[in-house]
């Protein structure tokens, strides 16, 4: 019933701008590496006659369309960069580059808004200011906290903020809201122990780091399991363990890296705490010591949804395509957003499109992902309604 609801203005040009999807889908960035992507944005941009602003956050652009004497301002953020994966999906436009693939949907995300606002440009019935914004460095680099010390909202100012995802599970032609915490905060942990280091033939001359390492990954699983509260959300993932270079040597070095989420800044906070506390002690029952580290450069917070532009942005949704195709309050994300970092600083709403159940089900970060095309008109569509309604 939803694709009945696509706009005719965007389906006379969904196919042109899947064939944009298709492209950016070919020739993946990386972080702060978008150049070709942002010189493809800024100049149909320019084309359909924004007021295009670029090096925003160092590769972001931002578009700004006026109309009429409406004092009300809106933001509309996309996604624009990939990851280093090595693309397996074998399609004819699977990425062109060894190691790069936007194996998360930004390349949907991009052709999505830049579908809207050329509709909004031409056809657009809406008295206000417009600001499209194509952020870079999503995943993990800190692509919004960039465009945001480069004077986002001071120069561009919104009087709410909105963006969209792709969501694999969730049947096409589907959107779910949440109000409040929807995605967990993230932050990356190192924890260094230090022995002493040995011949293998004589352990009990050293102070094995890779033992005192194992206890570590072992003891951090009882944190979730018995200190935070089981109606809670609390994630701790060891995902890396780097010790040794020899099978008969035992290092005097070991390293864990840790993946930390929560929806809650109490949990957060508590899930650090007792990091730290269980890499010490463990360290030292074992003779060892234990330094622990959180990278400041990347830790973001739980990406916390404002009550009024969500209820807002939920019923333009339930007007356009009925209850049916709308989850009112979508179960919360344990992955995490940097949209995040602009929603502590203007209100908004964060949503998520249906990407499908079925072969459009692969999970996001997989070798196998591909952005559904069948939710390129859709979304597009719903940002048009959205900014029409905003901007009444």
């Amino acid at each position: 019933m939803s694709h009945f609801a696509v706009l005719p203005g965007i389906k006379a040009i969904e196919e042109e701008m899947i064939g944009v999807r298709r492209h950016l889908h070919a020739h993946p960035e990386l972080s702060f590496e978008e150049f070709a992507t942002s010189d493809l944005v800024a100049s149909k941009l320019q084309e359909w006659g924004y007021d295009v602003h670029r090096g925003i956050g160092r590769t972001g652009v931002v578009g700004q369309l006026k109309r009429g004497s409406g004092q009300r301002r809106i933001g509309l953020r996309a996604d624009m960069d990939a990851l280093p994966i090595e693309e397996l999906t074998g399609l004819p436009y699977a990425s062109r580059f060894e190691g790069k693939m936007h194996a998360c949907g930004h390349d949907g995300h991009t052709a999505m808004l830049l579908a809207a606002a050329r509709y909004l440009a031409a056809d657009g019935n809406f008295d206000g200011t417009l600001n499209v914004i194509f952020q870079p460095a999503e995943e993990g680099d800190g692509g919004a906290r960039s465009m945001l010390e480069d004077g986002l909202f001071e120069r561009f100012p919104c009087d709410a903020v909105f963006a969209m995802h792709n969501m694999p599970g969730l049947a096409v032609g589907t959107f779910g809201f949440r109000t409040g915490p929807f995605m967990a905060s993230t932050d990356t942990v190192t924890i260094d122990i230090h022995g002493v280091g040995g011949h293998g033939a004589m352990p009990h001359k050293a102070v094995d780091a890779i033992l005192a390492g194992s206890a570590i990954v072992m003891a951090l699983q009882s944190v979730v399991a018995r200190n935070i509260d089981p109606l809670d959300c609390g994630v701790i993932s060891v995902g890396a363990f780097n010790a040794g270079h020899a099978p008969n040597v035992i290092p005097e070095h070991c390293r864990l890296q840790l993946s930390v989420r929560a929806l809650k800044t109490e949990v957060r906070d508590e899930l650090i705490e007792r990091i730290t506390r269980i890499a010490q002690a463990q360290a030292e029952s074992f003779g060892a010591r234990a330094s622990v580290a959180v990278d400041e450069s990347q830790r973001f917070p739980a990406l916390f949804n404002h009550e009024q532009p969500t209820a807002f942005a939920r019923q333009v949704a339930l007007d356009w395509i009925g209850a049916d195709s709308v989850v009112a309050e979508i179960q919360p994300l344990t992955g995490s957003e940097d949209f995040a970092v602009i929603l502590e600083h203007c209100p908004g709403c964060y949503l998520v499109i249906g990407n499908g159940d079925g072969e459009g089900g692969c999970m996001v970060h997989n070798p196998g992902y591909d952005f559904n095309d069948e939710a390129l008109a859709l979304g597009a569509s719903y940002w048009v309604r959205l900014v029409e309604t905003f901007l009444a």
